[in-house]
């Protein structure tokens, strides 16, 4: 089998040119891998610190780990590299974004365990566009921390306004957009522009001054600050950290509307609410003559068909009560009753009468028992009684003497009777 020369043929370093190192090798004569990958990390530790453009694509930090992972991307080519890079050094850079430019400097590296080819980063700056949203985020991070971008700092819009302020440059296209669809939407609608430069050095101060003197009217209800789209020097004015300031100190719900869906000036993050485009200010700021007349006939209809249900039941229950046996006649119940009452009184009559009876007969024996116990029975079986000179009866003879004078009761009258003689002795002894 033939043999095969191998040559790793570095390009031109940063300071010098490194020579060819041939290899010679063969099925039957190869040469170690660790030799060549030892030769690979040689040449490529060589090569030194290198500066380059880039954008960077991807930041991922780590939770504890010492080493941020980045990953850059060549602007015009499809050739991208992983970076690694202290916190340090990146924090030192400023805030950077994904999507912005960067130069960085970067020392290549090979991993001869792992075959992994990287670079090292030790020093890295935003440039250009890169440079500007590096300085925006430091600005948001700035007033994120004043609470400007707050949701409870957001105010609702009003339903209709009364007067819808406009701040946007003269004769633009989107104050065009704002008016047209805002009066086609509710052409009785009041709009109040205050022209701006949207652009340019003297942009932020003439914002600034459109937008106060909007806020001081009393009959405005809400202000949109509108633009069309443009570039992010276009759209720095939006950014403006005296704009924004004035914005948040508005007592005038204020509409962001700058540029298209994929700007994000700062603004938006202040304003009371976000509009995508222009034409969705008007949308958000106004309702809808049409749909709210749909609206007011769909809720007046839900309205009767309410009011007929209620009426509907109100009826049943009525129809209800009225055929009941006492609505249907009312003296049903006093017949019921009426004889209930003459069932009582019977009762009645009946429980006094029995009552009168026992109390009757009670009597009755109570009588033939103090009738029997009576001295008038005594003198109608023939007995007479003696009274003593006392008006006691006389029990004793003893209880007399002789000559006094004694009064006999009898049964049809009084005997006045003189003792001549006592003889004590009992009854029957003779």
């Amino acid at each position: 089998m033939a043999g095969a020369r191998a040559f790793l043929r570095p390009t031109v370093g940063p300071a010098h040119y490194a020579r060819a190192v041939p290899l010679e090798s063969s099925p039957e004569s190869p040469q170690p891998l660790r030799r060549v990958v030892h030769l690979v990390r040689g040449w490529i530790e060589r090569l030194g610190p290198v500066w380059v453009e880039a954008q960077l694509i991807e930041i991922n930090r780590r939770s504890g780990s010492r080493t941020v992972f980045l990953t850059l991307r060549d602007r015009l080519a499809e050739v991208s590299v992983s970076v690694t890079v202290s916190p340090a050094t990146l924090d030192a850079a400023g805030p950077l974004t994904e999507g912005a430019t960067v130069v960085a400097r970067l020392k290549p590296s090979y991993f001869e365990a792992s075959g992994r080819f990287s670079f090292f980063c030790d020093a890295i700056t935003p440039v250009g566009e890169g440079q500007l949203l590096a300085r925006l985020e430091q600005t948001k991070r700035l007033l994120q921390a004043e609470g400007l971008f707050d949701r409870a700092r957001k105010r609702p819009l009003p339903f209709l306004p009364r007067v819808v302020g406009l701040v946007t440059s003269a004769g633009s296209a989107a104050e065009r957009d704002v008016v047209e669809n805002a009066r086609r939407r509710w052409p009785a609608v009041r709009i109040e522009v205050r022209h701006a430069v949207v652009q340019g050095p003297q942009a932020g101060e003439q914002l600034i001054a459109a937008v106060r003197h909007l806020d001081g009217l009393a009959e405005v209800d809400v202000i949109v600050v509108a633009r069309g789209g443009g570039s992010l020097e276009d759209l720095l004015p939006f950014s403006d950290e005296g704009l924004v300031r004035a914005v948040s100190a508005c007592r005038t719900p204020v509409v962001s509307a700058i540029g298209h869906e994929t700007d994000n000036p700062i603004l938006d993050l202040v304003a009371d609410h976000r509009a995508s485009t222009p034409t969705d200010a008007a949308k958000r700021v106004v309702p809808d003559v049409t749909e709210e007349l749909a609206r007011l006939v769909t809720a007046r209809t839900r309205l009767d068909q309410a009011v007929t249900q209620l009426l509907r039941r109100g009826q049943e229950q009525l129809d209800a009560i009225r055929s009941r046996p006492v609505m249907v006649d009312p003296t049903a119940t006093f017949a019921v009753r009426h004889e209930q009452v003459e069932m009582l009184r019977q009762r009645s009559d009946r429980a006094v009468a029995a009552r009168l009876e026992r109390e009757r007969i009670g009597v009755e024996h109570s009588l033939a028992r103090v009738r029997a116990m009576s001295p008038k029975a005594t003198l109608e079986r023939g007995y007479s009684i003696l009274v003593g000179p006392d008006g006691r009866a006389v029990a004793s003879v003893e209880e007399v003497d002789e000559a006094d004078d004694l009064l006999a009761y009898l049964l049809d009258g009084q005997l006045v009777l003189e003792v001549r003689e006592a003889r004590p002795g009992k009854l029957g002894a003779r």
